[in-house]
C-alpha cells in the first residue's frame, strides 16, 4: 500500500485523555458487563507441513508464531467469509 497517513501522530500522542471529545459514545454501565459474552474460539492441536523457509521466517519473529500464523489464516478466513 502506498498511501500516505495524513494523521498528526505526534500532536495525538501528546494529547491528553481528557482532551479527547468521547462525548458521542456512551458510556458502558454495570448492565452492558452484566450481559456481555467473551467468546474465544477453543483451539485444537494439528500437524501442519509449512515450507521450511515460511516456519523458518515466522520463527524468527521471535515467540508466539503459532499464534501469529492463526491471526494471519483467521485474517484470511473472515476476508475470504465476507465476500
Amino acid at each position: 500500500m502506498s498511501k500516505v497517513s495524513k494523521t498528526d501522530w505526534k500532536r495525538l500522542a501528546e494529547m491528553k485523555d481528557s482532551d479527547i471529545d468521547t462525548s458521542d459514545i456512551p458510556e458502558l454501565d454495570d448492565a452492558f458487563f452484566l450481559n456481555a459474552e467473551v467468546k474465544v474460539p477453543a483451539k485444537q492441536p494439528v500437524t501442519l507441513r509449512l515450507d521450511s523457509d515460511v516456519l523458518g521466517w515466522f520463527k524468527s519473529q521471535g515467540a508466539g508464531y503459532q499464534t501469529r500464523i492463526n491471526k494471519l489464516l483467521r485474517s484470511y478466513m473472515e476476508n475470504q467469509t465476507h465476500r
